[in-house]
């Protein structure tokens, strides 16, 4: 079996200008930082990201490097005094969508999964009731309605495939032949997204032996097979500041200090010199030393 193990960078050099890239986790759950970090490094521009969004795509959109972005949502998980339950709309991603500097592409939650499905499946879109009567349609042009050919002739949404480039995605471990396995409260979809690109990445906290992933957990948690990942990345603390259940909880400081960040350029540029500027061996050793970015 091949030896799949690559480093971020190795992923990134991969990838090109204009490609559609899809990105697991779940707002500020379980992102692949580390890879995100190594793409701000990098040359790389006028990408298309395709997620369940978080500071993710707040940090590629503030590095300049998005051209649009097709989501579900693009949301923290820090909550706030006067509401408690409601997630907190990513600051980075709406200066961008208020400055133009993006394209914007909309979807709910079942839209999205059914777009990643039609693709993972290999069909152009998948028929739902889901989005009929929304402001969807006038925010988002790719969406059409098609009829029934059965007799109920019912008119229904037409979720267009969500086909990607390449997908990258973070779980909490894998064997180095690409097999992942999730340990956490949620897989999150990141096996529709591989299964829906071309190319798939996978960075892991920790690489074991195949024989050694269910030591952790159940079968079931071995969700990502390796048919559909063409690089396994061990990348310790590669999920900071997002959460990565059990290995660690968010970095609520960090969170905030990012979020922040974004009232004002000069923000931006001190928490950039202090910690994006770094490589990924330089940023965990200060993460380490500093325990975050308070």
């Amino acid at each position: 079996m091949a030896d799949k193990r690559m480093t971020e960078d190795d992923v990134v050099a991969e990838l090109r200008d204009g490609m559609t890239i899809g990105i697991g986790g779940w707002g500020s759950r379980r992102k692949p930082m580390s890879i995100v970090r190594a793409i701000l490094r990098s040359d790389l521009r006028d990408l298309t990201i395709v997620t369940y969004g978080g500071p993710d795509v707040g940090l590629l959109c503030t590095a300049k490097k998005v051209r649009k972005v097709a989501y579900a949502f693009v949301a923290l998980d820090t909550t706030t005094a006067a509401n408690p339950h409601a997630a907190v709309l990513e600051p980075h991603f709406r200066n961008a969508r208020q400055k133009g500097e993006i394209e914007d592409e909309p979807y709910d939650e079942g839209l999205f999964l059914l777009g990643l499905q039609a693709a993972a499946w290999r069909v152009p879109f998948l028929p739902t009731r889901a989005g009929l009567g929304s402001d969807l349609f006038r925010d988002n042009p790719r969406l059409r309605t098609v009829r029934s050919p059965y007799d109920d002739g019912e008119e229904l949404v037409a979720a267009p495939a969500l086909t990607l480039d390449a997908a990258i995605v973070h779980l909490n471990r894998g064997d180095e032949r690409g097999n992942g396995q999730f340990l956490g409260p949620d897989l999150y979809f990141d096996d529709l997204l591989l299964a829906a690109a071309e190319r798939g990445y996978l960075s892991v906290e920790r690489i074991v032996p195949t024989d050694q992933l269910t030591k952790e957990g159940p079968v079931q948690t071995l969700r990502v097979n390796r048919t559909s990942v063409h690089g396994v990345v061990e990348a310790p603390g590669g999920a900071h500041f997002t959460s990565c259940e059990p290995d660690y909880a968010r970095d609520e400081a960090f969170q905030s200090r990012y979020m922040a960040a974004a009232k004002s350029p000069e923000a931006w540029a001190e928490l950039k010199t202090d910690w994006l500027d770094l490589s990924e061996a330089e940023y965990q050793a200060k993460r380490g030393r500093d325990g975050g970015g308070a």
